[in-house]
């Protein structure tokens, strides 16, 4: 199995942080022309800034950590899936918030995560237009930091918040309000409720910024990953109905991740988040 102890994943993270911020430089220049949608065969959107932004991505990660498998949104996409059953690999979605990407947003993101047995150990997210980028390492801490140009600067040390349950700030996502979220919701009535795309979601509840981000809706593992590590990284949770962590490679021909709520403060009591229908 690849070394994936703390001082190893510290060593690497100079070179990871230079691929988000190159893959971010290309997915940037898409952003900025006239550029054409098409459609996978899942129906979901894909653009340039999708493509190329892997294959900056997959490259890197190739000279970083030779020996990782690397599962790539759009390569999936396209049939293609290394065999992870060793049991470290990289999830890599290069363009996480497509459809905000295409209506000219602003909260769409670079996700590189590693996963070690089922679990998120590292990620690695980089908000380009919003000029951000958060990771962390499970077990050593989390950060965010302004990007300016190639460089990052004002970099802080990042954690989960204790939740206040009068002063209560939810999460939700903008384009998935299903009857279940709202009954889910309603027993907070007093929170603040805050609409962000893409991975941010997480990232806002990382940096002290939310606590509760309930998901009843599809993802897939690709879209959650990083994320999630620098969530467990800052102190936060991802938990599945019942309690238990959401894991990684659980079926190997969808990715799709279930319901799942993400928490800043575990101790903090919340309704189960129930099952899809």
């Amino acid at each position: 199995m690849p070394d994936t102890s703390p001082d190893t994943l510290n060593s690497m993270t100079p070179a990871l942080l230079q691929t988000m911020l190159d893959a971010g430089k290309v997915v940037m220049e898409v952003f900025d022309t006239d550029f054409d949608v098409f459609g996978k065969d899942d129906k979901s959107p894909v653009t340039e800034a999708d493509r190329r932004g892997e294959v900056v991505i997959e490259a890197a990660l190739k000279e970083i950590a030779p020996n990782i498998p690397i599962v790539g949104e759009e390569a999936k996409s396209e049939g293609h899936c290394p065999d992870i059953s060793g049991g470290v690999f990289w999830l890599v979605d290069p363009l996480d918030g497509t459809k905000e990407f295409i209506k000219r947003g602003a909260d769409f993101t670079v996700n590189i995560g590693l996963i070690k047995d089922g679990a998120p150990i590292a990620g690695f997210v980089l908000a380009p237009a919003l000029k951000k980028m958060y990771w962390g390492i499970k077990g050593v801490g989390a950060w965010i930091a302004d990007v300016d140009g190639n460089d990052l600067a004002n970099k802080q040390e990042i954690s989960a918040r204790s939740a206040d349950p009068d002063n209560l700030v939810i999460v939700a996502s903008k384009s998935h309000r299903s009857p279940e979220l709202e009954a889910w919701l309603s027993h907070f009535p007093t929170a603040e409720h805050v609409s962000i795309g893409s991975s941010l979601k997480l990232c806002l509840i990382a940096t002290g910024e939310a606590d509760l981000y309930p998901r009843l809706g599809p993802t897939c593992e690709w879209d959650t990953a990083a994320a999630h590590a620098v969530l467990v990284a800052a102190g936060g949770t991802v938990e599945v109905n019942g309690g238990a962590p959401l894991s990684y490679a659980k079926d190997l021909k969808t990715f799709l991740n279930p319901w799942f709520l993400c928490r800043a403060d575990e101790s903090f009591a919340v309704p189960a988040i129930g099952e899809p229908a």
